[in-house]
């Protein structure tokens, strides 16, 4: 048994936490954060499994969306089938600013190129909604489907994170993109509309495209400039 969470992660509590398979940790963290568990999701290329990993556990978590404004067509498309499929306690959150307004503040930011740009981009789409979720929702465990595979920085996450206002858990950071197909496969999920297109992720319109050979998949993303969008960080 992992018990309480009392304070800080210690070295020894990340190496039981990582003992734990998928569902197991989801266990956990609906009986260590009760009414205060919530779960990510962006409806891409891999939000299914993580999803349904949840739900199958915890029917009513509440699932936070953040709705950038820029997504695609058909991720918008997905985001309904996956609620309607899965009976999603959906919880969507916008920026302050439309997408008109900041375009006449700031102008189009992720056409520069430039990295400060993108960051202010991603700030004020992503990361000031996610918080204001956070806060609402007051939500003390964050359930997100980052996988170790995707990013360095992801490679270095423990399964579980303190962060000053709250605890993050990743259930499939150890899983490959094999695994994700797999799991798909084997419990009948759909796939986004754009995987067919040859996306292995996908974010906003404007910045994702298509995986050419011998990239990563994050390389596909925001111009190749960088691979956090600032959310997990």
């Amino acid at each position: 048994m992992i018990a309480q969470l009392n304070g800080p992660l210690t070295e020894s509590m990340e190496g039981r936490f990582a003992a734990l398979d998928p569902h197991q940790l989801i266990q956990w963290a609906a009986s260590e954060f009760a009414g205060e568990l919530a779960v990510s999701t962006s409806f891409g290329i891999q939000s299914a499994v993580t999803l349904h990993l949840v739900t199958s556990i915890l029917p009513d978590v509440p699932v936070i969306w953040v709705d950038t404004g820029y997504l695609p067509e058909e991720t918008y498309a997905y985001g309904e089938q996956l609620r309607q499929a899965l009976g999603l306690n959906l919880h969507t959150y916008r920026a302050h600013l439309s997408p008109e307004a900041m375009e006449a503040k700031h102008g189009k930011l992720w056409q520069s190129n430039q990295i400060d740009d993108l960051n202010l981009y991603d700030q004020l789409r992503k990361v000031e909604p996610m918080q204001r979720a956070i806060q609402t929702l007051g939500v003390r465990g964050w359930i997100s489907g980052l996988r170790a595979e995707q990013t360095e920085f992801r490679k270095r996450l423990p399964p579980i994170k303190r962060t000053d206002q709250h605890y993050r858990i990743y259930p499939i950071l150890e899983w490959s993109s094999r695994d994700i197909y797999q799991y798909m496969k084997d419990h009948g999920l759909p796939q986004h509309p754009l995987f067919y297109q040859g996306y292995t992720t996908v974010g906003d319109a404007h910045s994702s495209r298509p995986v050419q050979a011998d990239e990563n998949d994050r390389d596909t993303r925001f111009h190749g400039l960088k691979q956090e969008c600032g959310l997990h960080l």
